[in-house]
């Protein structure tokens, strides 16, 4: 865990900006929507276990560069700060397929905090990079993973981001384009 040094001590805030928004899985004493700069979420990392396999492997969601994103914002007070790392590290940092970073963002209430955020890590193998839509589309509609299909992470996804005031239109398309391909 040697990436958790670049997290100030104390309490500290994560960004979460797929599942993380809707199971953090780790201790937090407050959570509020917040956006950060400079990034974006996209189907961008290959996913060979989950949601894929090697032979057909499947996209999951990572934040990559450019643009903005909306998500949640989750306070976790000094006490349960080595309990959260260790949490965050074996969900986020398995495969080494994210890079922890230290954002500027704007909480919902206006005020200005640090958040922890996991972008992907561009110079990893699972990174897919930006595919045309249709490739994506295809792909999702294929990939089948130890958790199931990868339509349903990206349907599952769409619906929880939508109740979760987020809707993304890209994902959206991606989603209507998986229905009528039923």
């Amino acid at each position: 865990m040697d990436w958790t040094a670049k997290v100030p001590p104390g309490g500290f805030w994560v960004f979460g900006y797929g599942s993380l928004m809707w199971q953090p899985g780790f201790p937090h004493e407050e959570s509020q929507p917040a956006r950060v700069h400079g990034y974006h979420r996209a189907l961008c990392l290959w996913s060979w276990r989950y949601r894929g396999s090697r032979e057909t492997p499947g996209l999951v969601l990572g934040l990559d560069r450019g643009g903005s994103c909306p998500g949640m914002a989750f306070r976790v007070p000094r006490r349960h700060r080595e309990q959260a790392l260790r949490l965050l590290d074996d969900r986020e940092m398995g495969n080494r397929s994210y890079r922890p970073l230290m954002l500027p963002a704007r909480l919902a209430d206006g005020r200005r905090v640090r958040l922890l955020t996991f972008v992907i890590s561009r110079d990893n193998p699972q990174y897919a990079g930006k595919l045309e839509f249709a490739r994506i589309v295809e792909v999702v509609h294929h990939a089948y993973g130890e958790r199931g299909p990868n339509r349903d992470y990206v349907l599952n996804t769409v619906d929880h981001l939508a109740a979760m005031g987020f809707p993304c239109a890209r994902l959206r398309a991606v989603a209507r384009a998986l229905e009528r391909a039923r």
